[in-house]
């Protein structure tokens, strides 16, 4: 049976995995669905369409699946999808989507994400991420794979965050960073490439190499936008071995919407 504490109010309608466990005093709204092995503290409230996958484990006084903060929300049936193995530690605050923009927040797999955390409506989580105490992400915003946000930052809406980039403390970043980098201030100004976190994630030297070169291009030679783009195509055939980094990285550049941290 479901571990629930005598306490808590959960809804009939919700649909808990058997080896869920439940808090004192939390509540569990008719819409919410959550997986195998995840526990739930004390004192959340969990609602609207909210599914919550396997594994996870959801601190006291969290809130996971209110309205979102927008004054055109009008209680369309939206959603909040979290995936499986996250720490989501206390006081964190997860809005559902609102209509028009796909309707879905999301979080994915193996996140990392410390007290205070705010996700607002639509935005998109990937895996492996750290976001510190007090990250607060407006709507909209993308935080790809591995991404490391320091406490205290705060994310204009629309911005993303590239694969294996690192935001310092008390930032303040309004346009998207690209994958790799390393970046902190108000305002926002790129100091380097995130080189300890590729070594922990065992990139090899010539991986290193082309990361330190894209950063050089983009950041330390003085050339346009569109010549930077260029020279970083030309390093995947120079360096084989970094041209799904490469291609990360064109990607990125080619498809962001509001100018690069620069």
């Amino acid at each position: 049976m479901t571990q629930v504490h005598p306490t808590a109010l959960v809804d009939p309608k919700a649909q808990l995995d058997a080896s869920v466990s439940v808090g004192p005093y939390t509540v569990i709204g008719p819409h919410v669905r959550v997986g195998a092995g995840t526990t739930i503290g004390a004192h959340c409230v969990i609602e609207g369409r909210t599914t919550i996958g396997r594994d996870n484990r959801i601190f006291q006084f969290s809130s996971l699946g209110a309205v979102p903060q927008d004054k055109k929300y009008a209680g369309e049936p939206t959603e909040l999808v979290i995936g499986d193995r996250n720490v989501i530690r206390e006081f964190c605050t997860f809005n559902l989507g609102v209509p028009g923009a796909g309707g879905v927040t999301r979080v994915g797999n193996d996140n990392w994400i410390m007290a205070y955390t705010h996700i607002a409506h639509d935005c998109c989580v990937d895996d492996h991420t750290t976001l510190a105490n007090n990250t607060t992400l407006a709507g909209h915003v993308h935080l790809a794979d591995w991404v490391t946000i320091g406490g205290l930052t705060g994310i204009h809406q629309f911005v993303s965050v590239g694969a294996h980039a690192m935001v310092g403390f008390a930032s303040a970043v309004s346009q998207d960073v690209p994958p790799f980098m390393l970046v902190d201030g108000n305002p926002l100004a790129v100091r380097g490439f995130n080189v300890v976190g590729l070594r922990r994630r065992d990139f090899s030297a010539p991986r290193l190499a082309v990361v330190k070169q894209m950063h050089r291009l983009l950041y330390r030679q003085g050339k346009t936008l569109e010549e930077a783009r260029a020279g970083i195509a030309a390093l995947a055939a120079e360096t084989p071995e970094a041209a799904a980094d490469v291609a990360l990285m064109e990607q990125f550049l080619a498809t962001s919407t509001r100018g690069i941290a620069r």
